[in-house]
This record gives C-alpha cells, structure tokens and sequence, in this order.
C-alpha cells in the first residue's frame, strides 16, 4: 500500500512515498509532481548513492515533469535488505517494476547514473517499448576494469565523522581527481547528498555497507551482455554523457554507444569524472534538449 505518512514541507516540491518490493520491503521514493496522463521521468542513482542526488534535475523538471526519485533497497530511507545477495541489479529492476506497477505507469523516461544506466539498459532487453527516451550519465556496455577497482575499494567501507565539514573533506580527499574544480561548499552539498547523521550523532555513509557483498564478486556489476540493452533503444531519444575524467566509461566505449545509436546525442562534461551530478550546463542543457524531443511539457 502506498503510504503518505510524511507530507511535503513548505519547501520542499516533492512527496515521500514508499512503495513494497515483492520480497516485503518497505522502498522510498520522491514523487515530484507533474501534470497529470504525462510521460513521468524515472530517476534512477548510482550504486552508493539516493533519491538527494536528483534533487538540482527533479526541482528544475517539477511541475512540467512528474519526476520520480527511489531509493534502492538498502539505500536513503528504505529498508536494508536481510539477504545480501539481493543487493544486485536483476533486483533492483524488479523493484522498480514494482514501483511502476503501483504507480499505474506504463512508459517513462529513464535517467540512469553509473548503476541507474546499468539498469536502464536491463529494462530496454525485457520491455524496451516501456521505454521512452533514455540518459544514460557516465555509463555504458563496457565499464573499465580501474573504475570498477576503484570503487570495489571504498564501497562498504564505511566510516563515521563527527561534523558535516569533516565528513566534506574525507570526500574531497578521495575524490578530488574527479572533481578538481569544486570548492568547500561543492564537497559540503556532497556529503549531505551521500550521507546522513545517525542516532549516535555521528556522520554515516546512507547506505548498507553489505551491499558491497555481492558486488565485489566478478560479474557482480551487472552479470550480463548489455550491448543488446543498449541497442534496444534504437527507437527512442537517447542522450550519453560521459564526464572527461571518467574512469568508467572510457571514450572508445562512447564511440562504439554513437555508433550503435547513430541518433543519440553524445555529451562531455569537462573537467569531471564519474560522475557528472547533472547540474553541469553542458549536462542540463542536453537533457533539455532530449526531453524537447519526446513531447512538449507543461509551459
């Protein structure tokens, strides 16, 4: 059952909902409103991270778009999984099957970041009509075996910090090669976006550190050939961005994406790694771009 226990605030544009996987979990997603029989946007985050990091695209889309934002099972506020193994991303596209279902929506535009495209592209294999229009953020088909290193290392990791600033500047320590432009406040919105305070008053990463169980296994990405996925988009605007520091999607890999897609546009954010927040101009002004293709929104 839906529930809608917690309202927006004055501020906010959104609803918090929650919606129920097939294996009983309650899962939480933002519900931004739009007008209503539209084509929603599916908002779907990378592997650590929650329904926050769509928060700058949802409030620019609100109103004209409905946008929904879930959290996965185990991230932001839904409930963490009692099975590790369910932690993988079969799962987490049937959870949001499940999403759809309830919500009655029947075709959507998907925007997938690292984890989110993988899903994407997992979707397009089953039901591609469902499917109409796509961006896939710093991620394709191939995902190079250093980024996957990179992240095997940290995610499930860990770690407590006593203040926001703290917990800003331990992201900028690891991440600063990919994000060499951003200042305090950058890191600040960061941390705020990937973590959370705990009972204890402690800064925590938002996420469940088992998660990583699954995932440090080979094939634990993804499991299967996505270039079927990918080539079953064909039909529908597609949009590719790759962050120009990336060590997930290489530029070889977005070269052969064009090349199967011929009609999808290919965008490069500078001076930024994986992966882009979609904030960027280069990256907002894209999507704009795709949206505009797929139908004219609510002026």
């Amino acid at each position: 059952m839906t529930s809608f226990t917690d309202r927006p605030s004055a501020d906010q544009a959104y609803t918090d909902r929650h919606w129920q996987s097939g294996d009983g979990l309650s899962l939480h997603f933002r519900d931004y409103a739009g007008p209503e029989g539209g084509i929603p946007v599916l908002c779907l985050p990378g592997l650590t991270r929650n329904a926050r990091d769509f928060e700058g695209l949802a409030a620019r889309l609100a109103g004209r778009w409905r946008v929904l934002c879930p959290d996965m099972r185990g991230r932001g506020d839904s409930a963490y999984a009692k099975n590790s193994a369910t932690y993988n991303p079969l799962q987490y596209v049937a959870d949001v099957n499940a999403l759809l279902e309830q919500e009655g929506i029947t075709r959507f535009i998907a925007v997938g970041t690292s984890l989110g495209g993988l899903m994407t592209m997992l979707m397009g294999m089953v039901e591609p009509g469902r499917i109409a229009g796509a961006v896939l953020n710093d991620i394709g088909p191939v995902i190079e075996p250093e980024g996957l290193a990179r992240i095997r290392d940290y995610v499930g990791q860990g770690g407590t910090f006593p203040t926001w600033m703290h917990a800003a500047r331990a992201l900028e320590e690891d991440q600063s090669a990919a994000f060499p432009d951003y200042q305090a406040a950058d890191w600040l919105a960061m941390a705020k976006r990937v973590m959370v305070l705990n009972a204890n008053g402690r800064i925590v990463y938002d996420y469940d550190m088992k998660i990583a169980e699954p995932f440090e296994k080979p094939g634990g990405e993804a499991g299967v050939d996505l270039w079927p996925g990918l080539e079953a988009l064909q039909q529908v605007p597609v949009l590719f961005i790759r962050g120009a520091l990336s060590d997930i999607l290489s530029p070889e890999t977005l070269a052969q994406m064009t090349r199967r897609l011929p009609r999808a546009e290919a965008v490069t954010v500078p001076r930024t790694g994986h992966a882009p927040t979609l904030d960027e101009p280069e990256a907002a002004e894209a999507i704009e771009r795709l949206l505009a293709r797929i139908v004219t929104p609510v002026a």
